[in-house]
């Protein structure tokens, strides 16, 4: 649903316009003066905001310039509502980044067909930036990879007969390499993988034409990837295990293990050792599918982050120093999809994030 902010100090026409856009079949958001309007917006994201000029504590202008300020809010459209009809003061609402500006008093169809204009030119935008960062993303993700992963190959092998002919300090020299090489290559596959999704996204039948199913009975491929995982990251005691295994889910195993090898990864990864890391499985008899949560106590992630997660997209990289591209829960959602399930986050930054992956149960 389209979310509108409204952001004016008179409250008998700030409760008509909320009154009016609700039933238009909007979600409002409403505040009496630009603070409070200007928080709602950096909390809130919504998709349009409507403002009054003339109003307490920030005045219209003043909260419009805060808005394009502020990254997470820059591009939401603008409406200025004011009575000052002076070309000054429309030139100086535009000059600011207005996308509208309607003088008071205006008419209910004069304000509805602003709001749908501007909402249709900002659909439109992001529909353009998004198929062009689409293009870009597809054209790197099938031509890059293929090039990385021929030199790779020798690197590993060689690596790999370093380890087994020399000792020491040498030998610890080669399982660095040995390692860096592996950590890269998985990097690779990932992007092979999110390259065979963008193409997947265009043929309806992908998913049929490579169906399969994976038992949780027969899994141990699963709980030894989730173990190889905590020992890894030297945490094997942090690690808490609940499986319910009569369960057959409508996904191939290889699809299912990359799911929970990215998602693992990450709850190790982004908290500290000594904290819980749960991973579970359970059927929901309600609708039929099977339920898998993955529970740790780290960094987490705000709703912003939570919503804006994609290919190539790491979150705080220059704070936290990470590697890695990014990509992983993002291969994790579209794989999901792919075969008919989802997964959800929710986080509280520096608390807890849960992870959970819902997926088709097949009755046996």
């Amino acid at each position: 649903m389209t979310t509108i902010l409204v952001i004016e100090d008179t409250q008998s026409l700030r409760e008509e316009i909320v009154e009016l856009l609700q039933i238009e079949g909007f979600e409002v958001l409403s505040a009496g003066d630009g603070r409070a309007g200007l928080a709602l917006a950096q909390a809130k994201l919504p998709d349009l905001i409507v403002c009054d000029v003339s109003m307490p504590e920030l005045n219209g202008y003043e909260t419009l310039k805060a808005i394009r300020e502020d990254e997470t809010t820059q591009s939401i459209p603008f409406i200025f509502l004011t009575a000052r009809v002076e070309k000054d003061d429309i030139r100086q609402g535009m000059g600011l980044g207005a996308d509208d500006y309607l003088t008071k008093p205006f008419s209910i169809e004069e304000f509805l067909a602003s709001i749908a204009v501007r909402l249709q030119k900002q659909a439109v935008f992001e529909k353009k930036v998004e198929t062009e960062l689409n293009a870009l993303r597809s054209s790197i993700s099938q031509t890059l990879p293929h090039e990385l992963r021929t030199p790779l190959n020798g690197i590993l092998g060689f690596s790999e007969l370093l380890i087994e002919c020399l000792d020491g300090e040498k030998q610890m020299m080669a399982e660095s390499i040995h390692g860096a090489a592996q950590n890269l290559y998985r990097t690779i596959q990932n992007y092979l993988l999110y390259a065979e999704l963008e193409i997947a996204e265009t043929r309806p039948n992908f998913a049929e034409l490579s169906k399969s199913t994976t038992e949780f009975s027969s899994c141990d491929l699963l709980l030894d990837l989730i173990q190889k995982k905590a020992h890894q990251f030297d945490r094997l005691t942090d690690l808490s295990l609940e499986f319910t295994k009569d369960l057959t889910v409508s996904m191939p195993i290889d699809r299912l293990i990359k799911i929970v090898e990215e998602i693992v990864d990450n709850c190790f990864r982004y908290s500290k050792s000594g904290s819980p890391v749960k991973v579970s499985v359970e059927r929901s008899e309600f609708d039929r599918v099977a339920i898998m949560s993955f529970c740790d106590y780290g960094r987490g992630m705000t709703l912003e982050q939570i919503n804006h997660i994609g290919a190539y997209m790491q979150f705080e990289r220059k704070l936290y120093e990470q590697q890695g591209s990014g990509l992983g829960l993002t291969l994790a959602c579209r794989l999901a999809k792919l075969y008919g399930g989802d997964l959800k986050i929710a986080s509280i930054p520096d608390e807890q994030t849960i992870v959970t992956l819902r997926l088709p149960q097949i009755d046996r």
